[in-house]
């Protein structure tokens, strides 16, 4: 049983809407990834583009700040250009990505979807260490220039860019955010705004209840209904109903991933 059973979370604004592009389908596999990737199958389980219409119809009335596109590698959608501009009509966006689809021509046709409309696009990406060799240990090979370069690229058409750092090595924050401000410096980087947001290991006997956790401003919609968080989306414990028509407002804290959150006091997929 979770050390955070008999917390509960109450939902007190739907701000944030993470859609989960899908479920199992990337081209990476990062070792320290929650998500349990078949071994030899690339599974097609993407998100409908209907699915999405009826969400974002049913949160109409709602106050949305951002809408997230997430999921293994949201980027590997058939229709992800179609989804992004129908997101942009109604909010920003917040796309959660490994950075690999990130050259340059796309990044100006990204640009110029986001002029189309007035909303903006944020782009979040993950490392878990300033030192390349430290990172790709954890992530994956090529992870860390990876992310260098669509941080450059982007920088370059005043995108902004948020860094999450899972900080697997427990290093003090300040130094996380020197080096990587050195680092973006020495890259030629050139957005200076770059939020860099830490993550710490889980400290099992210093767990406290968050003030902030994504499950109280946000929920998830995936193709199967809608979930707590990312990190339950498709887990029974994390459903909350099948659509935005009626769903539970409230969360009960009874997993692992709940005690990331509730050890971290922030939230961990949320930005800002």
């Amino acid at each position: 049983m979770s050390i955070c059973a008999g917390i509960t979370y109450e939902l007190k604004k739907l701000n944030n809407i993470f859609i989960e592009m899908t479920s199992k389908n990337c081209n990476q596999r990062c070792s320290s990834c929650y998500i349990d990737f078949p071994v030899n199958k690339n599974i097609k389980d993407f998100i409908s583009t209907d699915k999405i219409k009826e969400g974002l119809t049913d949160t109409r009335d709602e106050e949305l700040h951002c809408i997230y596109l997430s999921g293994a590698e949201p980027m590997t959608h058939p229709d992800f250009n179609t989804i992004l501009r129908m997101c942009l009509k109604r909010c920003n966006v917040c796309i959660c990505t490994n950075g690999s689809f990130l050259n340059e021509k796309k990044i100006r046709f990204l640009k110029k979807v986001e002029d189309e409309n007035n909303t903006q696009i944020f782009f979040k990406l993950t490392l878990a260490h300033y030192n390349e060799y430290e990172n790709d240990t954890v992530r994956y090979r090529g992870n860390y220039r990876q992310v260098i370069s669509a941080l450059k690229n982007l920088s370059r058409y005043n995108f902004t860019s948020v860094v999450s750092v899972q900080n697997y090595y427990n290093l003090d924050k300040k130094e996380i955010i020197q080096n990587f401000k050195e680092i973006f410096t020495k890259q030629d980087i050139i957005n200076a705004d770059i939020q860099i947001n830490v993550s710490y290991p889980v400290d099992t006997e210093n767990i406290s209840i968050s003030r902030k956790t994504d499950c109280m401003y946000g929920r998830v919609l995936s193709q199967n209904g809608i979930y707590s968080c990312p990190f339950l989306a498709n887990d029974y414990r994390g459903r909350c109903g099948c659509s935005f028509k009626n769903y539970s407002k409230t969360t009960n804290a009874e997993t692992d991933f709940c005690i990331s959150c509730s050890a971290n006091q922030n939230p961990v997929f949320m930005i800002g």
